[in-house]
């Protein structure tokens, strides 16, 4: 393929990618949406002797060069494992820090956001997330809801299994009010009743740091995603490690359960 055969929304010199890296990929099967688990914070601060606080300073900063680098790309979607549920057994310091992190990054982030064209959704249980949080989680995606380059999904609080127990407990609700019969309960009936009902499900899956699991990450919605694991952590994350996922995405044969 040429290089001429992939169109590059950015200027050469905008662009984070050498050219040779574009021409192998097949502009007519990029992935749609791309769903990551950015494994391994704590283990790079750890490595440079620093605080856990660096390492997930230093996380958003990556993940927000990989956001930019998705929508140069042309994704659609792009969804991070953000906060999971299980991340509450965490010790009390760190998860609050986490969250004004969180607060403060988005904050500081808004501006560039809207200017890059990055739409801010969510999914998972935000209840049980600080009331300031909340509250710039909010502002964010009113501040950024015209945007159209990119969407970007931030699970806080999330869990697969615990969103399923959701939808669920709502299938059940509608029921009693009459509104559900057990014959409109099938796969796209439930797949309304998720978090991620706004968005198609995920072509690939990356997940950094080597490890080998999902860890109740969107269980539903990947039933069919090509699964791809980064060896490195999290803060090491490139855009160069994402095209090089792109292209191990394309030069698979998705058969979607046929020959």
């Amino acid at each position: 393929m040429s290089v001429d055969a992939v169109i590059i929304p950015f200027s050469e010199k905008e662009s984070r990618f050498h050219p040779s890296q574009l021409a192998r990929l097949d502009p007519a099967r990029m992935p749609k949406h791309i769903a990551i688990i950015p494994d391994g914070n704590r283990r790079w601060a750890k490595k440079r002797l620093s605080s856990v606080h660096d390492g997930h300073r230093e996380g958003a900063d990556t993940l927000m060069e990989v956001v930019k680098a998705a929508k140069e790309l042309g994704i659609q979607e792009i969804t991070f494992y953000s906060f999971s549920t299980e991340n509450w057994n965490r010790p009390q310091e760190e998860v609050l820090a986490l969250m004004i992190l969180f607060a403060n990054y988005l904050t500081e982030q808004c501006e560039e956001m809207m200017q890059c064209g990055f739409k801010l959704e969510t999914i998972g249980d935000l209840d049980a997330l600080p009331l300031f949080l909340r509250e710039v989680i909010r502002k964010t995606k009113l501040a950024t809801q015209n945007c159209d380059k990119i969407t970007l999904v931030l699970a806080f609080n999330y869990g697969s299994r615990n969103e399923i127990c959701r939808a669920f407990q709502a299938i059940l609700a509608d029921f009693e009010q009459n509104l559900l019969s057990k014959e409109d309960v099938d796969e796209e009936t439930i797949s309304r009743y998720l978090d991620t009902h706004k968005w198609r499900d995920p072509d690939l899956l990356i997940r950094t740091s080597g490890e080998l699991r999902v860890s109740n990450f969107l269980l539903w919605q990947i039933s069919y995603a090509e699964i791809h694991v980064a060896p490195v952590l999290w803060p090491d994350f490139t855009p160069q490690h994402l095209i090089e996922a792109i292209i191990d995405f394309q030069g698979r044969q998705r058969r979607w359960g046929g020959t």
